[in-house]
């Protein structure tokens, strides 16, 4: 059995391989324990407590310890064999660069947890929808600047010199601006979003060939629930050089109908009509400004009355105005025995 276990390949002995192998099923192994006792026993231990602060910060911490763990017994059970010096220092600066990822995943967590729990509650209760959009913005740059500092930190304590590879960055500055001449685009047309406020969230627009309700609005794109319930990622850019019509901003909905009544209509019977367009509207709870009602034209089989009337703004209005209207005008213009016209044609023959 010894003999067995002193057998060397590739510089160790299998014994050896074995350990190695052994250091990094433990580490997993303990990770999914730890894991375990943070579900299972810290977690509602925080939950009992008074505040809920240490429940935060407990499952905020939670994954990042694990992921390390494991990290450690990848390290750890490698360098316990005889390895190249070039394989051996690979190893170690993918480790040192993964785990500089870690603690940055683990502050980003933190701080982005404690920014909802606790600020954004306070920003929710103040008029207007500014420091939402504000905070949000803070929250993402916050982000993007952590993983940055991240990318740097973890390549300088790899051992590469970050200096020169910066310098280098500015040897492809220009094809890299010209690859990201869209983002940027998109990025300014944000901020010409926030600054101009053609529409905010919640707001229904128009745009190109979409209608819809805002429900985010980002850095790179704002995103659109459509009338029929489908997301659009619409990107910003298209917000600076494309006509928007804010549908919620009007004052009122414009509807403009024609009433077509048949020719055996009398004058009086026109001028009745046009009385009873007026009262519907003065008597309605979703009309707003004075209507305008007129005899408009002599059609090819009707005497056209033109209907036009105000909608007010208010939620739930734009269809339920017309249909009271509408069958208000039913109900009225058949008890005055105002008949409706439908496509006819008299046909008159001559004997010869």
């Amino acid at each position: 059995m010894n003999d067995f276990l002193n057998k060397t390949f590739y510089g160790n002995t299998i014994q050896e391989w074995g350990i190695s192998l052994l250091i990094i099923l433990f580490s997993i192994v303990f990770a999914k324990v730890i894991y375990w006792i943070f579900g299972n026993i810290i977690k509602k231990f925080t939950k009992k407590t008074k505040t809920n602060l240490d429940y935060l910060i407990v499952d905020n911490i939670e994954e990042p310890i694990v992921t390390a763990i494991v990290l450690a017994g990848f390290w750890f059970g490698p360098n316990y064999l005889n390895l190249t010096e070039g394989l051996e220092n690979f190893l170690n600066k993918t480790f040192y660069f993964a785990i500089t990822f870690v603690v940055f995943w683990l502050i980003v967590r933190l701080v982005d947890a404690l920014i909802v729990q606790y600020l954004r509650p306070i920003v929710k209760k103040t008029r207007g929808d500014l420091d939402d959009h504000i905070l949000y913005i803070v929250r993402k740059s916050f982000k993007v600047a952590i993983w940055i500092l991240a990318v740097v930190i973890g390549l300088n304590n790899a051992g590469y010199d970050v200096g020169a590879l910066i310098a280098g960055l500015g040897i492809g500055g220009l094809a890299f601006a010209l690859a990201a001449k869209d983002s940027v685009a998109n990025l300014f047309g944000g901020v010409t979003v926030f600054a101009d406020k053609p529409f905010k969230i919640k707001d229904r627009i128009q745009i190109d060939d979409f209608d819809g309700i805002i429900t985010e609005i980002g850095l790179r794109s704002t995103k659109l629930k459509t009338l029929a319930g489908r997301i659009v990622t619409i990107p910003n850019k298209k917000f600076t050089d494309s006509y928007i019509e804010n549908i919620t901003s009007e004052p009122t909905r414009k509807m403009s109908i024609s009433l077509g009544l048949t020719y055996t209509t009398t004058a009086d019977e026109i001028q009745k009509g046009i009385k009873i367009l007026q009262q519907i509207d003065k008597e309605s709870d979703y009309t707003a400004a004075e209507c305008i009602a007129y005899f408009e034209s002599f059609g090819d089989f009707s005497l056209n009355i033109r209907f036009i009337y105000y909608i007010k703004n208010k939620e739930g209005n734009w269809y339920k105005a017309p249909n009271s209207i509408n069958q208000l005008i039913l109900e009225k213009f058949n008890a005055e025995g105002l008949e409706f016209a439908f496509p006819t044609q008299t046909i008159y023959t001559e004997n010869l």
